[in-house]
């Protein structure tokens, strides 16, 4: 029998079992499963995505992570899409759940993510932090979501803005960002707040909505404390 849809999963070393049993119960219907163990393969989630499909053998690729589930409304919507092959790539709504609360607000809804290609029209992943697919052909959007359980404790939060920060920083760097200043800290911080609480109503969501809003102002004050601290550097060498 012909098989169909590849779902591919990255699974790092520090995965809930829980959410992962979840995450493959609802793949149970697909042709293939790929796992891919982050650990075990030196890389970039682009070069991780990229190695996934590169195993593949279907002709629909479906990325999942471990920490998300297809619902089943999902599943039959993909199940109607590839029968009429109107697009070659969609963009999947994500439904999340934070401190274990659903988000409807904070940008959190609908958090599209393009996750299933055509393989043949799909060519790779690029980006070192936020990765991007490239494919040819025109771009769907499911109305049925992907489930996401985001698990982390605020000290888990904090621990993975250190790792991601000092990505994000140097990519600032290489990019010969202006130099940070008061004006340029205190800009970074406003237009974060601005866009958590006042544009994506963050408060909406509640006490929650709040600590995940500041949490991201925080993140981004990092960030630019990293970069700052790489400029210093260049000052004193």
């Amino acid at each position: 029998m012909e098989v169909k849809i590849s779902a591919i999963i990255l699974v790092g070393g520090n995965y809930d079992k829980t959410l992962l049993k979840k995450c493959l119960d609802s793949l149970s219907w697909v042709d293939e499963i790929i796992k891919v163990e982050t650990d075990g393969i030196s890389g970039s989630f682009s070069e991780w995505r990229n190695y996934g499909a590169q195993k593949a053998i279907s002709e629909w690729l479906l990325y999942v992570d471990s920490d998300e589930e297809v619902s089943e409304e999902l599943r039959d919507e993909i199940e109607i899409e590839i029968r009429r092959e109107r697009f070659c790539a969609y963009a999947i709504p994500r439904k999340n759940f934070i401190f274990g609360k659903e988000f409807k607000h904070s940008g959190q809804f609908p958090d599209y993510q393009k996750r299933f290609f055509l393989k043949s029209k799909f060519q790779k992943w690029l980006g070192l932090v936020h990765e991007e697919p490239v494919h040819s052909g025109k771009l769907g959007h499911f109305k049925n979501p992907l489930i996401h359980h985001k698990n982390l404790t605020i000290s888990e939060m904090v621990e993975k803005t250190n790792n991601w920060s000092e990505m994000e920083a140097q990519l600032l760097f290489d990019a010969k960002h202006p130099r940070m200043n008061v004006f340029r800290f205190f800009s970074a911080g406003f237009r974060e707040f601005w866009l958590r609480m006042i544009k994506q109503m963050a408060f909406l969501d509640g006490k929650e909505g709040i600590i995940y809003a500041m949490y991201q102002v925080y993140s981004r004050l990092i960030t630019y404390a990293k970069l700052w601290e790489k400029q210093q550097s260049t000052i004193h060498t």
